[in-house]
């Protein structure tokens, strides 16, 4: 894999040391040191099980430990269990009432890993899956591309992205349903109100003649009509650590950086509108946690659609190319000198917090993975459990966050650009994660859980992928993981009676009112 690095020592890809190939045995086998990842793990070594994590990297904690600092809680008092004991350890550390939401991607990781170590949890980095056998239904090996091989009774899939699922054979999808698929109102296509342009800009590369063609970043793709369904998923980007402090490091020149990319921006600066720091929010002192905002920000639209079914080149690829394009957005709102000296100075203000991802340019390690495959079992979470028409019978967490899905398309309407596939929409009550949700249907594996990738609509997936929703979902499945080995039976088998007992014990949060 020859891919250019966009900047010093960032890749998605990093391949294990060269060692020799092992059969290694455990009671349990996560794959993907993701939030909810490191939770299951935790939980099933804490029912005395011999676990071994699979982290991708040489990093662990998913987003939580990789610049998402500000937190997508949603209603505080739906989190519980393992994940509201990260956010009252991140209080001591920050000595703050507990619990304490933001928080600094290095801090989140060093309780992760104290997590880890104390639980007993064999962590191997640097292990990428390259096939699954199976035998009667169920997963006998996994094997990794430094050629060891990993056999368990029962494996957790906590990969964003659902890659031990899909090798396993379980149904699943990508992209948006169409709004007759369940019956959603805020399915397929949508009218984006949110995150918008303001105002008209020229999309063509000689102003005013089409035939020259569309700038960077607008897609010829037809708009669509509202409901209808398509594989496109929601934008991704990096959430980065950024700093006003003197220390701070300045926005660097990515290799390979376009300043054309960015035409279409400066137009619409030019019309009258700079708004890229909008959701840049304080995670602790001088640091900042800089999200997307806005018509054209650090969400790169349209250049993610393969990423959820590509092979490890292919997201190499596309990582560095997300890479080069907020980067390079960075460096050139710092210091192009067609942009007013206002915009410059104002994005200059800002840098790269130096105590941050030190080893990779002190940009983060894994981008925002929002959404990507999702897997179809018996139960499909959908937008009716986030308004309360549909409540689910067997809860193992709640999710409470609105409805949040970015934009999936940039096209013309009437010869102007605009965004499309934005929703922000509220829940009526928080939602219940159904036990049904995170097990595939018997026929098509017995001993696998999924802790990310879960059996979810793109609407209800919008307010299920938040963090803390996927450290519950972890510890939940860690827990049927213990069960399932315990009394030797499939997962879609565990009592949910003697599971909901376990997490209740475990100050786990599975009914709304808190009352009942």
């Amino acid at each position: 894999m020859t891919t250019t690095p966009a900047l010093p020592g960032l890749h998605h890809y990093l391949p294990a040391p060269a060692s020799r190939a092992q059969e290694v045995h455990a009671d349990v086998v996560v794959y993907g040191a993701t939030s909810g990842g490191v939770t299951a793990a935790v939980r099933a070594a804490q029912s005395g099980l011999a676990v071994v994590l699979l982290a991708f990297g040489d990093h662990l904690g998913g987003m939580s430990a990789a610049g998402l600092g500000t937190t997508d809680v949603g209603r505080a008092a739906t989190v519980g269990g393992l994940a509201r004991r990260f956010y009252d350890q991140v209080a001591a550390v920050y000595r703050a009432p507990a619990p304490h939401w933001d928080v600094e991607a290095h801090v989140a990781e060093e309780i992760l890993d104290s997590w880890l170590a104390a639980a007993g949890v064999r962590v191997h980095r640097r292990q990428r899956l390259t096939s699954v056998r199976r035998e009667s239904g169920r997963i006998v090996e996994l094997s990794t591309d430094d050629g060891h091989h990993y056999r368990a009774p029962v494996y957790v899939d906590a990969s964003y992205e659902g890659d031990l699922m899909a090798a396993a054979g379980v149904s699943y999808t990508v992209g948006r349903e169409a709004s007759r698929t369940y019956g959603e109102s805020l399915a397929g296509v949508q009218h984006s109100l949110n995150h918008q342009f303001e105002r008209p800009v020229d999309p063509y590369l000689v102003p005013g003649q089409p035939a020259s063609g569309l700038l960077p970043g607008i897609s010829a793709d037809p708009y669509g009509a509202v409901g209808d369904g398509d594989r496109r998923v929601q934008a991704y980007n990096f959430r980065l650590h950024v700093t006003t402090s003197p220390r701070r490091i300045p926005f660097p020149r990515p290799d390979g950086y376009d300043p054309d990319r960015y035409e279409l921006l400066r137009r619409y600066v030019e019309a009258g509108i700079f708004e890229l720091y909008g959701r840049t929010t304080r995670v602790r002192g001088d640091v900042f946690d800089m999200n997307n905002h806005g018509a054209f920000s650090s969400d790169h639209i349209g250049a993610n659609y393969e990423w959820p079914e590509a092979d490890h080149a292919r997201r190499e690829e596309i990582f560095q190319d997300h890479v080069r394009y907020q980067a390079g957005l960075l460096y050139f709102l710092a210091n192009d000198p067609r942009l007013p000296a206002a915009v410059r100075d104002a994005t200059a203000a800002y840098g790269l917090a130096p105590g941050e991802f030190t080893d990779t340019s002190h940009w983060p390690h894994q981008l925002y993975i929002r959404e990507a495959r999702r897997m179809v079992s018996d139960y499909v979470i959908t937008q009716h459990n986030g308004t309360g028409r549909v409540r689910a019978e067997d809860p193992i967490a709640l999710a409470s966050y609105v409805m949040d899905s970015h934009n999936a398309k940039r096209v013309l309407v009437d010869g102007h650009p605009r965004n499309e596939g934005n929703v922000q929409h509220p829940l009526a009550i928080p939602m219940a994660v159904p036990y049904r949700s995170v097990v595939p249907r018997a026929a098509e594996c017995a001993n696998l859980l999924v802790a990310a990738a879960i059996s979810a609509s793109h609407v209800a997936y919008a307010s299920v992928r938040m963090e803390p929703v996927f450290m519950m979902v972890g510890e939940a499945v860690g827990a049927a993981a213990a069960q399932a080995v315990a009394d030797k039976v499939a997962v879609q088998d565990v009592e949910y009676e003697s599971l909901r007992k376990e997490l209740l014990r475990a100050g786990a949060i599975l009914t709304w009112p808190l009352s009942q």
